[in-house]
């Protein structure tokens, strides 16, 4: 599992490098590996489950650190406040203090398996519908702070881990399902309360294919209900679907084995991806190794997903269970999600390639996340035992 982890930081510090040999950020990738490394080391040495005995304190304390982001929403705060909590595209997701740079939605994804885990270890009462209140109140406290940031993509991420652990822990099917048909029949509610620019972000998925676009922009109506007027419409042909169009041009242009490491008109600088050593990075991998490099990135994806999901499946401990499966559906959904938003099947939220794109909190969080699954499968019993969560569905 380390081993395709490695090859995946490789390969996006490589495309990195190759993408923008003159700047730094692959040496502060580097830095940002290294603190992750030493971050794996710390979460192996202690013992997962004296980590669930705090669990709900670590996860009250991410919570207080999103709050603080948002204090300047609702409070006039002092000229130095921006300093430490910099309003960048008009979300504050950051607690900047000196050099370093926090983010802290992307730590509340781990806090939120473990405090998550150690709620349903040995509980049964969410096997009613009653009994789901508690679990979707610690996801929804979450969600409420983050989506104010704004953080789309963290938010989409929260209930896929909420309803596989869930699911993993023996919540029945159909009450699962009659959630999510709640969901989905009151999410007119919820497209028409979102800002224009979260709707603008979700609507690109259609605002792609050219009869929509054409159709919004000449009916002020159409481009009112979708993105919330015709100005934002506009923008988003200048901005989100600027980036879409080349994105998919990067991937296809690729063909089936690529332009090579470092060449193409996507990589010597012909023609610019923007945020392409983040949120496109996996662009730029099809760019230069075509097909088969997508494939082989996807493999090692599935070693990942394939190792974490064995440490679940033999693992007689609850806890350790649970938190096998969070993990496992928080990865794994980040890569569907950020190679979907590549590609144009999903909105641009900005959630990163897990180990290859850009990014000092998402790289040292992951390594957190796959210092836990080493640490589950290290403590796991080899004790033969009735396997948890074993109800009828």
């Amino acid at each position: 599992m380390f081993a395709a982890v490695l090859v995946l930081f490789l390969t996006g510090i490589s495309t990195i490098y190759a993408a923008e040999p003159d700047s730094i950020g692959w040496l502060k990738q580097l830095v940002y590996f290294a603190i992750g490394l030493a971050a794996f080391a710390l979460v192996n040495k202690v013992h997962y489950k004296d980590l669930g005995v705090f669990s709900f304190w670590i996860y009250g304390a991410v919570l207080f650190l999103l709050a603080v982001l948002l204090i300047e929403r609702f409070i006039p705060m002092p000229g130095f406040w921006r300093s430490i909590v910099p309003v960048v595209n008009g979300a504050r997701r950051w607690i900047r203090i000196g050099p370093v740079q926090v983010q802290p939605s992307e730590f509340c994804k781990i806090a939120f398996i473990l405090s998550l885990a150690w709620y349903l270890r040995f509980r049964e009462n969410y096997r009613t519908i009653k009994g789901l209140f508690p679990p979707f109140a610690i996801t929804f406290l979450a969600m409420g702070l983050i989506i104010l940031e704004p953080d789309l993509g963290t938010v989409i991420l929260l209930l896929p881990v909420l309803f596989g652990m869930l699911f993993a822990a023996g919540a029945k099917k159909r009450h699962l399902i009659s959630v999510i048909l709640i969901g989905l029949f009151l999410s007119p509610v919820l497209w028409m309360n979102m800002h224009s620019y979260q709707r603008t972000r979700v609507a690109s998925v259609i605002l792609q294919n050219d009869f929509v676009y054409d159709y919004a922009s000449k009916h002020e109506k159409a481009a009112e209900i979708l993105v919330g007027g015709p100005a934002e419409l506009i923008r988003w042909k200048k901005d989100k679907g600027y980036h879409l169009m080349h994105s998919k041009n990067a991937i296809a242009s690729g063909g089936i084995t690529g332009y090579g490491w470092g060449q193409g008109p996507y990589m010597d600088g012909t023609i610019k991806l923007p945020e392409a050593h983040n949120d496109f990075v996996f662009s730029l991998i099809a760019h230069q190794w075509g097909l088969i490099g997508c494939i082989f990135v996807f493999l090692l994806y599935t070693t990942v997903a394939a190792c974490g999901l064995e440490i679940s499946r033999f693992n007689p401990d609850p806890f350790g269970k649970l938190i096998s499966v969070g993990i496992v559906v928080m990865l794994m959904m980040q890569v569907i999600v950020n190679v979907s938003m590549t590609v144009g099947l999903m909105p641009i939220t900005g959630l990163t390639l897990p180990f290859v794109s850009y990014g000092g909190s998402s790289l040292v969080v992951n390594m957190i996340a796959l210092g836990l699954l080493n640490n589950v499968g290290r403590h796991r019993s080899f004790t033969v035992a009735a396997r948890a969560f074993e109800y009828p569905r």
